[in-house]
């Protein structure tokens, strides 16, 4: 199944049954006006919009209208929880190497993970408005689920019967900000502005034997003004799996419905897949050359993300925005 939410001037938008082929789409407000409702009585509800989804795909119902991911907002335009991880060791494993900085071997069998600002996700065909090139803006691209609720302490394999939804993200970093926070010894805030997620959330079972052991074994592609920039495929070379990073996640609270876990960069040890954010390919630089000749991203820079099947279509529809100058 395929979700999206519009743009109805509302906060929350408008929850909308998206077909397979991304090309119909129908609002559903019998049974949920929002995505939050959805996720709050995904047991109740999903039955009933299953049966919805056939239908939308067999073209049987006549308020289908045409799908344009430039009316959605991030399929959750706000969420109670939004934890991002960093699941491909090897990505850190490189930072920490570029900086001649030793990785602790915990960080093989502790998943790393900070806690983001989920009250405003851009939409995914918005600009990125940020106050300064000088903060050293980046991309990151990434993959996401959405749980319903989930209680403390949950085993890595009861984890999984919680995801719900997978969609792309866009976790937006300001390079030059991360260091001096990170001094202070409390984590991100200031270099984590607002994320974006993909216009459509799918179900696992929409990725059929590409989602295995909770990773997508599929490439996420990524576009920097027009040019490919890295394919990695997300299931190779991922060392915690999304099962275990709700796990982790939830070890001393419970998790909402609607909660929203992030992978951390796609990032694979075979290089020539390319890369999923700027700082990768800076490090690799720095590492063969002494120095970094790659910039980090300025105003009227425009990324894309998306991924395809294996028939070349597009699952999530695509995340494409271009970052501009913010003027309070």
């Amino acid at each position: 199944m395929k979700l999206a939410s519009y743009d109805n001037g509302r906060r929350d938008g408008q929850l909308m049954l998206v077909s397979k082929d991304l090309t119909k789409a129908v609002a559903v407000p019998a049974i949920a006006h929002t995505m939050q409702q959805l996720m709050d009585a995904w047991e109740l509800l999903n039955p009933q919009l299953v049966e919805l989804y056939d239908a939308l795909n067999k073209g049987m119902m006549d308020n289908a209208v045409d799908f344009e991911e430039s009316k959605c907002l991030s399929p959750l335009p706000r969420a109670y929880q939004w934890a991002d991880g960093s699941a491909y060791v090897n990505h850190v494993e490189l930072v920490r190497k570029a900086r001649g900085a030793e990785m602790p071997e915990t960080f093989w069998t502790d998943p790393l993970v900070y806690q983001g600002g989920s009250d405003c996700f851009i939409a995914p065909k918005a600009d990125i408005p940020l106050g300064s090139e000088e903060w050293g803006i980046d991309f990151e691209s990434e993959i996401a689920v959405i749980t319903d609720d989930v209680p403390m302490g949950v085993t890595v394999d009861n984890a999984a019967q919680h995801i719900k939804l997978l969609m792309l993200v866009n976790d937006v970093s300001l390079r030059n900000l991360i260091p001096g926070e990170l001094a202070k010894g409390f984590g991100f805030f200031q270099s984590k502005p607002s994320s974006s997620f993909s216009p459509v959330a799918v179900t696992p079972d929409e990725l059929e034997d590409k989602w295995l052991d909770s990773k997508v074994h599929l490439p996420l592609i990524t576009h920097l003004n027009s040019e490919l920039f890295g394919r990695p495929n997300a299931g190779i070379d991922m060392t915690f799996n999304f099962s275990q990073l709700v796990s982790h996640v939830a070890k001393t609270r419970p998790l909402g419905a609607g909660a929203i876990i992030g992978s951390g960069t796609i990032s694979n040890y075979d290089r020539s897949a390319g890369s999923s954010c700027l700082a990768e390919t800076r490090m690799l630089e720095t590492i063969a050359d002494g120095k970094p000749s790659t910039s980090f991203m300025g105003f009227g820079d425009r990324v894309r993300i998306e991924m395809l099947d294996d028939d070349n279509n597009s699952i999530f529809g695509s995340i494409d925005q271009q970052v501009v100058e913010y003027k309070a």
